[in-house]
Parts: structure tokens; C-alpha cells; sequence
């Protein structure tokens, strides 16, 4: 259905706010993804926003869609290519009206497939930081030998100090318990060995914070770069520069092992026959390594929910990110940030002026 007001009255906010024109797939995959969304999720509540025509033709092929979408009319949408700062002067995007539904309490939590660096951009601006949070980090899970794992920041800040590598620590327990239902997820801080002579000062600075925080508990200490696979700890923090890089080196591995191992099943007859026979395990191995599992990054830190799902994914991704989404805001993630910055507060390296901290540069990708 359609908007028949344009303003919010005040009635009980929308589960999420939906850009339906972000991604490859644009309104067709947003919605199909929706669909599956609503028989996960029933009783949602959809404010999709976007070209109003479109919107309403796409959902007339997707009943269980339309059943739970509420249209409101955007004037644009973001490109893929756009800049962050030419997406800020944009007032009418789809993906702008979005946020501006979760900033004015419309609706609960952000879900786009559109451009990243726009989304990162508007979401500081408009939805803005938590309280004693100094910067929103992009979180993910992925796969490990042992279950999935939470890994942040992957991209958002290039560059970080010790105080901002503590905060991603309790976002990142947050978004375990919130998303993976861990009642107490360990924690771990990326670095070149785990030894705790290890590491630059910023790494070890956080580290004697994280041990002398409510969290030391649950403080692993630092791991490397094969336990983010091992699954030595269910939350892996670094800063965005390393953590991209880690992530894509992960991917790029991932593509590697299974292009070689259709090589080699394809190498002669024999080969082909023992494909025969592996091939139930092979495609329990390939669901369990499904990107569309994993798909819905977050930005976290926000006054928000705001979830990205990959650009280039099918509607059964699309579902995967909103089913983030929905988690988080079913556990209310953000009142759990709050309430363990609050008590980080209490300790004095973490109180602005107590402690000289060093310039980090925030990034956009």
C-alpha cells in the first residue's frame, strides 16, 4: 500500500526503513527479498521508499511483500559510483529518506543494497554516533572451523586509536549476543602474534583496557590471522585498513579453493567419478559457505539500526540482511552499547583529556 499522510503522527514506528532502489537488482531483488523476509519475520513492518511506481508494480507480483510494505515516494536514488559528498546534497534519495525515518524515530532500523561510502556518510550525519561513541565501525560475520565469527571494523576507519578499538570490543560483543545469540562471546584483538609484548602501543593500550573493563572476562587477548578461520574467539577486532584487507584476502582465498577444486574434478574420468562421490558433502560445504548467509554488514555505534547488504546479491541475500537487521532491533543492540560504554566511562584512559590520543583518519569505501 501506499502512504495516504506525509508526516509522522507519532503511531508506533516502523519495524524497518527499506531503500528499494539500492543494489544491482534495484526494486525487483529488494522486494523478492522482502517477500521471503515476511514469512520469517511475521508482523513486520516495512516503510519501503523509492520510485513510487515501480515500487507499487514490483509489489503487485509479491503479495506477501505488499502485505507488510508501506510506499512512500522518493524524487532519486543514489548511484552506485556517487560520491559521499554529492550523496549528502541529495535530500530526496531514497536512501536519504531512509535515514531520515530512523533519525525522527519513524522507524526502527535502515536496510540498503545502494553505495556504501553514502550510506557510512549519511548515516554519521543524519542518524548520528551513540553517546561516548566516537566512531561507527562496519561489522560482519563469516564463516569459521567452529561457527561463524564477528569481525570489525572492515573498512570504515582507516585508521584508529586505542579508544576506538575498545569501543569496536563492545560493539562487537553486543553484535555477537544480538545476531549470533552468544550469551557471553570471547573477544580477541588482531595482531602480528599473539605474545603480549606484540603490536603497536595503540594495541596494547586497548588491550590493558579491555582487561581491566567489565569485558576481561571475556578477553582472549590478541589472536592472528588464522584464528579469524579457526574461530579462536567469536568476536575479532582490528582497525578498517587491516580488517578490509583481511576480509578480502578471505574471500579471494575462498574463490581460489573451489575454482581449483572444479579443476580437478574436471582433470579425467577417475576424477569425475570421485566428484560422484563427494559431491552430497560438497554441497553441504557449498551452503555452509553461502555469501548470502553472511550478507548484511553493520554499522554500529549509530542511533540507529543500519545494515548494508552486498550490492550484487539475489533476494535470498537480500531476506539474510534483513534478518540482521531484525535481530538487532528485536534485542535492542544499541541499548546494550550504551549501557557498557557507560561503564568503560568509569576508567580514566578512556575519558577525554585524561589521555592524549593520536589523530585517526576515518575512511570511506
Amino acid at each position: 500500500m501506499s502512504e495516504t499522510g506525509s508526516s509522522f503522527s507519532g503511531a508506533e514506528p516502523f519495524t524497518l526503513a527499506v531503500d528499494g532502489m539500492g543494489g544491482d537488482g534495484g526494486p525487483e531483488v529488494v522486494v523478492a527479498g522482502l517477500a521471503i523476509a515476511a514469512d520469517r519475520h511475521p508482523g513486520t513492518r516495512v516503510l519501503l521508499i523509492g520510485d513510487e511506481r515501480r515500487l507499487t508494480e514490483t509489489l503487485a507480483r509479491h503479495p506477501k511483500a505488499a502485505a507488510i510494505c508501506t510506499v512512500r515516494p522518493a524524487g532519486s536514488a543514489i548511484s552506485m559510483d556517487m560520491k559521499p559528498t554529492a550523496a549528502l546534497r541529495v535530500r530526496d534519495s531514497s536512501m536519504r529518506l531512509a535515514m531520515d525515518a530512523v533519525a525522527q524515530g519513524e522507524a526502527l532500523g535502515v536496510v540498503s543494497a545502494g553505495n556504501s561510502g553514502a550510506m557510512l556518510a549519511l548515516a554519521k550525519i543524519v542518524i548520528k554516533t551513540l553517546p561516548g561513541v566516537s566512531r561507527p565501525a562496519m561489522a560482519a560475520i563469516s564463516p569459521t572451523l567452529k561457527g561463524d565469527v564477528v569481525m570489525l571494523d572492515l573498512g570504515a576507519n582507516v585508521a584508529c586509536d586505542a579508544r576506538n578499538l575498545v569501543e569496536f570490543a563492545v560493539m562487537g560483543e553486543a553484535f555477537a549476543k544480538a545476531v549470533l545469540g552468544l550469551p557471553a562471546p570471547t573477544i580477541g584483538l588482531l595482531n602480528v602474534g599473539s605474545e603480549e609484548v606484540k603490536g603497536d602501543e595503540k594495541l596494547r593500550q586497548a588491550a590493558e583496557i579491555l582487561r581491566n573493563s567489565a569485558l576481561s572476562a571475556q578477553f582472549h587477548g590478541f589472536v592472528e590471522g588464522h584464528d579469524i578461520t579457526a574461530g579462536t574467539t567469536d568476536v575479532v577486532v582490528t582497525d578498517g585498513f587491516t580488517g578490509n584487507v583481511a576480509l578480502k584476502t578471505g574471500e579471494g582465498a575462498l574463490k581460489m579453493a573451489f575454482v581449483l577444486l572444479r579443476q580437478v574434478f574436471r582433470s579425467g574420468l577417475l576424477a569425475k567419478l570421485g566428484y560422484l562421490l563427494v559431491r552430497p558433502g560438497l554441497e553441504r560445504m557449498r551452503e555452509w559457505l553461502d555469501p548470502r548467509r553472511y550478507n548484511g554488514a553493520v554499522f554500529v555505534g549509530l542511533n540507529g539500526v543500519v545494515v548494508k547488504s552486498h550490492g550484487g546479491t539475489d533476494a535470498e541475500g537480500f531476506a539474510s540482511a534483513v534478518d540482521v537487521a531484525m535481530d538487532m532491533v528485536s534485542h535492542r543492540f544499541n541499548e546494550s552499547i550504551r549501557e557498557q560504554i557507560s561503564r568503560l566511562e568509569t576508567l580514566s584512559v578512556m575519558r577525554p583529556g585524561v589521555e592524549k590520543e593520536q589523530p585517526a583518519v576515518a575512511a570511506v569505501s
